[in-house]
């Protein structure tokens, strides 16, 4: 008998909605979200029209962690990727350089925070959504990416919590 296949499904109903204001004292230039616990990143728009939440990777331990807030410092369409210092000291093997394209682990778009080396990027290791697989970034799968990189900009305000 022949079995029906499965398809993947990205479900983002299992994360709650939640109300911007708790977390920020206004949505000047919009705000994000990053939930650790729940791996979830929710993006609030400044006119209070556009919310969206999306399933994310987080870093792999809490050392690997930073909490607190920041803000979007640029944007880049097709990233190229350097490890930091202190990936290249735990894992020497990686390459030095990464251009854009299918082996970039920031995958298809980058948002740059005011942290040094701290980004929310795509991946096209669709398997680390939903775990925590990062060296301290957040992920997102490459469709939620482009589409948080056209509602964000450079200034909207971030909260990791």
């Amino acid at each position: 008998m022949e079995q029906p296949v499965a398809q993947a499904r990205r479900n983002t109903s299992m994360f709650r909605a939640l109300d911007w204001q708790p977390y920020f004292s206004d949505l000047r230039n919009g705000a994000v979200l990053v939930d650790i616990s729940s791996r979830a990143l929710h993006f609030w728009s400044e006119d209070r029209s556009v919310y969206k939440v999306y399933p994310t990777s987080v870093p792999m331990s809490d050392d690997l962690t930073r909490r607190g807030r920041t803000s979007i410092i640029r944007k880049v369409e097709g990233p190229d990727w350097r490890p930091t210092p202190a990936m290249k000291q735990r894992n020497p093997e990686w390459p030095d350089y990464v251009p854009p394209g299918p082996d970039n682990p920031l995958g298809t778009h980058a948002l740059h925070l005011s942290w040094t080396y701290y980004r929310i990027h795509g991946t096209h290791d669709t398997r680390k959504i939903g775990r925590r697989s990062s060296n301290g970034c957040v992920g997102l799968y490459n469709e939620h990416i482009a589409e948080l990189f056209d509602l964000a900009k450079v200034g909207t305000q971030v909260l990791l919590i």
